[in-house]
């Protein structure tokens, strides 16, 4: 029901700084919470940010606070993940993921990867020393 796209990724120096975009189609409007995850080589998947689509309320790691903001456009049905400061232990796949508005996503730990409906396909950031 919701297809979710991430561009934005690439190479970048340490210290640099990066965009991640991603695009949501279908059942949009049914959306409650979008995050984002990374998986580094060797590494279990890990939560990096949250954002509510009403309200807009955040929430991240502590490993990324103050480096790295998300935020929404509503209208472009686009979930970012603004990187700064980025270091090489920021090297991942990040994915993006939403959670579709239920009776349970007001109870969900959105830390967790089994609080979310659907997975865009992950896309490479790479941070380079």
């Amino acid at each position: 029901q919701v297809e979710l796209v991430e561009s934005g990724g690439g190479l970048v120096q340490a210290g640099g700084s990066l965009r991640l975009s991603c695009a949501a189609s279908g059942r949009t409007f049914s959306t409650y919470v979008m995050g984002w995850f990374r998986q580094a080589p060797g590494k279990e998947r890990e939560f990096v940010a949250r954002i509510r689509w009403t309200g807009g309320s955040t929430y991240y790691a502590d490993s990324v606070k103050d480096r790295f903001t998300i935020s929404r456009d509503n209208a472009k049905n686009t979930v970012y993940l603004q990187m700064n400061s980025l270091k090489p232990e920021d090297t991942a796949v990040y994915y993006c993921a939403a959670n579709l508005r239920s009776a349970a996503s007001v109870r969900l730990d959105y830390t967790l990867r089994g609080s979310y409906d659907y997975w865009g396909q992950g896309i490479q950031v790479t941070v380079s020393s």
